[in-house]
């Protein structure tokens, strides 16, 4: 079973189904949401699954660019465009600094330097006089896209969201599959290897911090703009956890399997109470009704689950059990 030529087929269907979606009844903000977190989860895929580096700091490049966004927006007066830029040149400014202090180190003491900053730029936003502390920055107006196209329409932020969405994700697709993406693979596998070729593994891993920060910023950024707020939960060490969570619930290393973890963790957290409540109508057990209360065990059960039973992720068993059929 020829898995590239799959692969457009599904995406081409997903996005067919995103385009229809407002008309089939599905609620625009939470796909609006769903869509900002999948692309989070794709940015830091590009790192863990294609690179080898993990970041516990990610959040610091979704919270910082939301929050940097919001500010241009909200406080200086920019338009929806030049708030959705420059969130984006802020989170790709914070992966250059912490990806120059981090590729300087292996292992977990890599992961660690991008925790440590992370915390660094959380603590900086409570203390900063414009992120609004413990509050967050509130009010961010939609505006109008180029002067011409009214965000404040659930609609026409919908389907700007998923263009702009679907821009990054072909970027990321593009970034992978060029030679650049196939030194990152190297890299990943064998880094030694890489550096007897010749290639400056340094540089290489540096570059690919900076795209996947950026991409993380976009997506914060975006969040910004649809919720119409940034809060100190976008740029908390629990953020990070949430993005390690999806990818690797999803399946590290393959496209598609960001986008299925995102759905699963963000479904999970937004439509477990409502779960709950069903269930315990429908049982009478009232245990039910307290599982939106315990968003986290549930998804802590699910990441259990999958290490033990799916180590390759949702996708990667998927993909691997159809081209073990393809085989046989």
């Amino acid at each position: 079973m020829n898995m590239q030529k799959m692969a457009p087929v599904g995406y081409g269907v997903l996005l067919l189904a995103l385009l229809a979606a407002p008309f089939l009844g599905a609620y625009p903000i939470f796909v609006m949401k769903l869509l900002c977190f999948a692309l989070f989860a794709v940015a830091f895929n590009l790192l863990l699954g294609y690179t080898g580096l993990l970041s516990f700091g990610h959040a610091a490049f979704l919270g910082g660019a939301a929050y940097i966004c919001g500010y241009a927006i909200k406080d200086v007066g920019a338009t929806p465009e030049i708030g959705l830029l420059a969130g984006t040149a802020s989170g790709a400014l914070l992966g250059l600094v912490m990806g120059w202090f981090t590729i300087r180190r292996q292992g977990i003491y890599a992961t660690m330097i991008t925790l440590a900053l992370a915390q660094m730029l959380f603590f900086a936003c409570l203390q900063a006089p414009f992120t609004g502390g413990e509050d967050g920055l509130q009010g961010v107006p939609r505006g109008k896209l180029f002067g011409l196209l009214d965000l404040q329409s659930d609609l026409v932020m919908y389907y700007v969201t998923v263009v702009i969405a679907t821009a990054a994700f072909l970027l990321i697709v593009r970034t992978i599959h060029s030679p650049f993406g196939q030194v990152l693979k190297g890299i990943k596998e064998n880094e030694a290897r890489a550096t007897s070729l010749g290639y400056d593994t340094n540089r290489f891993k540096l570059l690919a911090f900076v795209i996947s920060a950026a991409i993380a910023g976009l997506a914060g950024s975006l969040k910004t703009l649809v919720l119409g707020f940034a809060t100190l939960s976008d740029v908390h060490w629990s953020m990070s956890g949430h993005v390690v969570l999806m990818t690797l619930v999803g399946g590290m290393g393959t496209l598609s399997g960001p986008l299925v973890g995102a759905v699963v963790v963000v479904a999970l957290e937004n439509k477990i109470g409502d779960l709950g409540a069903w269930l315990a109508r429908t049982t009478g057990v009232e245990w039910f009704s307290t599982l939106g209360q315990s968003v986290t065990i549930v998804t802590g059960l699910i990441f259990i689950v999958c290490v033990l039973a799916f180590r390759r992720g949702i996708m990667g068993e998927l993909i691997a059990w159809l081209q073990g059929r393809g085989k046989s």
